[in-house]
């Protein structure tokens, strides 16, 4: 699985942004698809996940009624809609895919083994 991930850029406390995850090669219902991000000077964070094949999603607590991850089917593409951003929310996000993952580990970043380049979101005051 090759992902692409887009929608990064500059954007004013309070606003919105749409990241966007592009997949080709497999077909994505075995996997789990999951946003990270890395701040500077941090370490990378589980953001948010989806199981493709039945739409089971994933949010950590400091995104929980912000962002909303959604799927594209026909297009094999996973959405971040980022909303209320936050100071805080400035880092390069990532997308990544796992197949047959456990629940247990969709947080866990070494239990995925496709990862798309990374897309830097800032936000400012």
């Amino acid at each position: 699985v090759q992902l692409q991930a887009s929608g990064g850029g500059a954007v004013q406390a309070g606003g919105s942004r749409r990241l966007s995850c592009s997949a080709s090669g497999r077909q994505l219902i075995n996997y789990t698809v999951a946003w990270f991000r890395q701040a500077a000077g941090k370490e990378r964070e589980f953001v948010s996940a989806v199981k493709y094949g039945v739409g089971t999603t994933y949010y950590s607590d400091f995104v929980k009624g912000r962002f909303t991850i959604s799927r594209d089917n026909d297009k094999k593409t996973v959405y971040l809609q980022m909303n209320s951003l936050q100071l805080e929310d400035t880092a390069v996000y990532y997308c990544a895919a796992a197949s047959c993952l456990h629940h247990h580990h969709y947080r866990v970043e070494r239990y995925y083994s496709f990862w798309g380049q990374g897309t830097q979101v800032t936000v400012s005051s």
